[in-house]
């Protein structure tokens, strides 16, 4: 077992292990009870875990992702990894020597939490030795958008809520950083993930962006975050974007999968700027403060009072025109004369943080976490898809243990002796197709890596 580090909040150093029981059916039974309903309860988490990390959790795959084929040394027994224990004690500096070692202590300790880090030079569990000495010397480039970020232009949700509607913020956003990670940069092994609760997190896991040095990831993420938080008025905070003479190639690209989505989510679902309130909140994504009272005073005058927030836009966009029209010297024909676009952008273009990105060694949630405050499964889904996905039928660890139980009751797999014909636990729950998504990416990675080796051994022989 590894060397670990603990630190909690509550001064307590040590955990306490799992309660299981030595007897298989008092262990069925156990799980028969804890899901009897599917209704998601925290308070029965602990009991929860250990069956979870047991039956469902994808080990294999899991070890076959971050050990990358094995196609560079130390590449995973150099790999941090931390976890979050109940009562908030919190492990840092744990590696692993093989996925059975990995699979072995996730099971004993069943982790609230897992955090993946970056590859040491040195075994992290080394750090109070050689800490001074132990540096990271590759991590995936992560991305992290969070649905809170969009409190300011969604009016279904706020705060932790998460509704379908707002959802199509996080898959316009898997959209468009997808493309341009792919088209900008030429990265394709690229893992999507819902964080559990209200954002996705996005793993890139090509051999160049895992090698970016701090420099480099700070360069790519602010190539890719366009948002600028100003203050509005009354103090209020703003994202605004500002476009410039030319829109740049990968704005525009950005601005054309944008465009066709704007009337839907923030015209008609969110219905944004259908109040006296709503148009103030237009008007304050105007930089120039003479011309955003002049805008607001303009609308509320001649719209009428409750009008859907499709009619308001209409009305903005005729005035914003004719005042680029009629004033060719004044600031809508200089400063805001992309206003419309920059609108559009500012409420729809993907929200970073970008802090995550540019950290080396940024510990983030790992794939297949239980969020403990909502018990559902940080699944991994395709960008592509991403439109179709939805968050509120992310099952819970709760569901999914009802699901195998009530699989199992069917078809008496518990009878079952011989191992290799029985089905894989998570084929017989909700989780089977974040599973396959996952297990796809990581089949992907491992072609690419071997075809590169083998490439590698070919030219050296030449030689």
């Amino acid at each position: 077992m590894p060397e670990m580090e603990t630190e909690n909040s509550n001064t307590t150093n040590t955990a306490t292990e799992p309660v299981s029981s030595e007897n298989p059916d008092d262990e069925k039974q156990q799980q028969k009870k804890l899901t009897n309903a599917a209704e998601y309860d925290p308070a029965f988490l602990p009991d929860m875990l250990p069956v979870y990390y047991k039956r469902l959790f994808p080990h294999k795959p899991f070890y076959r992702w971050l050990s990358y084929a094995l196609s560079e040394d130390g590449i995973f027994v150099n790999r941090e990894i931390s976890f979050t224990l109940h009562d908030d004690i919190y492990i840092r500096y744990l590696c692993f020597e093989s996925q059975q070692e990995f699979e072995k202590e996730l099971c004993t300790r069943c982790p609230f939490k897992i955090d993946i880090g970056a590859v040491m030079n040195t075994r992290p569990k080394n750090n109070r030795i050689s800490a001074a000495a132990m540096a990271p010397v590759q991590r995936e480039l992560v991305f992290d958008i969070d649905m809170t970020d969009y409190d300011d232009v969604r009016t279904c949700c706020s705060d932790k809520s998460v509704c379908q509607k707002c959802w199509k913020f996080m898959a316009v956003a898997a959209n468009i950083l997808d493309t341009a990670v792919k088209e900008d940069f030429g990265w394709e092994h690229i893992l999507w993930v819902f964080s559990g609760r209200r954002g996705i997190h996005c793993w890139i896991c090509d051999y160049e962006a895992r090698h970016l040095d701090t420099q480099g990831r700070s360069a790519v993420a602010e190539y890719l975050q366009i948002i600028n938080n100003a203050m509005g008025a009354n103090g209020a905070s703003v994202s605004r974007v500002f476009i410039g003479e030319r829109m740049h190639h990968s704005v525009r690209r950005a601005f054309q999968i944008i465009e066709p989505m704007f009337e839907e989510i923030i015209l008609k679902d969110q219905n944004l700027f259908s109040t006296p309130k709503g148009i103030e909140k237009l008007c304050n994504f105007i930089g120039d403060e003479a011309a955003r009272q002049e805008t607001e005073q303009y609308l509320l005058n001649n719209v009428e009072e409750g009008a859907p927030a499709f009619k308001v836009w209409d009305a903005f966009k005729r005035y914003a025109n004719s005042m680029r029209c009629n004033a060719t010297q004044s600031v809508w024909s200089r400063r805001l004369k992309n206003i419309i676009e920059e609108i559009q952008l500012a409420c729809l273009y993907p929200r970073l943080d970008i802090n995550v990105t540019k950290g080396f060694n940024h510990l983030l949630k790992a794939p297949f976490c239980i969020h403990p405050s909502t018990g559902k499964v940080c699944v991994p889904f395709n960008a592509s898809a991403a439109a179709k996905f939805n968050p509120t039928t992310v099952p819970t660890i709760a569901q999914l243990l009802q699901e195998i139980n009530a699989f199992d009751e069917k078809n008496k797999v518990e009878d079952e002796t011989d191992e290799k014909s029985r089905i894989k636990d998570y084929k017989k729950t909700s989780m089977f197709k974040g599973v396959v998504v996952f297990e796809e990416f990581v089949r992907k990675l491992e072609t690419s890596l071997k075809a590169k080796t083998k490439k590698l051994n070919e030219m050296m022989m030449e030689f």
